[in-house]
């Protein structure tokens, strides 16, 4: 059935999982695709500029906001990220499902932006297991590790106002909760009554 492309926007504190959660939901979903965001960070090992983020300088991130090339940008941890307006449009547009990997203030922007999309926050079980998991990711120092730990508060509080919450406690229950909730969504009557309507006729 033809219809609108879903937004999933998943945010959660840094080091929560969201990232590893979203490659493997696109794994179950074929046709879910990850959207590209656009960043000033440096490249982390494996990182493939394109396909994880288009790593872009400040001076180029500067210049596509103020031509007003974002639906939502933000400045986290000391450096920029963004999803671009067209990527959300062509998206929709065609009837492709995406997911958003974006932190808490780029999806309240695109929250008073856009309507329908599917708010889903990731919660870590414990600030101590968070602190496990940013440690062993052994690519920040421990001054930005504290200061990540820091944040998770007040980024957790922002939990309350998403759609769904999953605690990312064991991650094969965690895919499973992610997996329902994309099912569910796609089968929501508001999103396919049209193409309903269309192929049986209903007046």
């Amino acid at each position: 059935m033809n219809r609108e492309g879903v937004i999933f926007i998943i945010s959660a504190p840094s080091g929560a999982g969201k990232t590893t959660l979203c490659k493997e939901i696109i794994d179950i979903f074929p046709t879910l695709r990850h959207s590209v965001s656009y960043t000033t960070r440096t490249p982390r090992p494996g990182e493939i500029h394109g396909k994880d983020y288009f790593f872009v300088s400040l001076e180029e991130f500067r210049r596509m906001v103020a031509a007003d090339e974002f639906a939502e940008w933000a400045e986290v941890h000391g450096n920029c990220y963004g999803t671009a307006i067209r990527t959300l449009e062509e998206s929709r547009a065609s009837g492709i499902d995406i997911i958003l990997d974006i932190d808490i203030q780029g999806a309240r922007q695109l929250k008073e932006r856009y309507q329908g999309g599917v708010y889903i926050f990731i919660l870590p079980p414990s600030y101590e297991e968070l602190r496990r998991r940013l440690n062993g990711r052994s690519s920040d120092s421990d001054e930005v590790i504290s200061r990540r730990i820091g944040a998770a508060a007040g980024e957790i509080r922002e939990s309350r106002w998403y759609d769904y919450i999953i605690v990312n406690d064991q991650f094969p229950r965690a895919v499973e909760e992610l997996k329902s909730i994309v099912t569910a969504e796609r089968c929501r009557a508001s999103r396919v009554l049209e193409a309903v309507t269309e192929m049986f006729a209903i007046e």
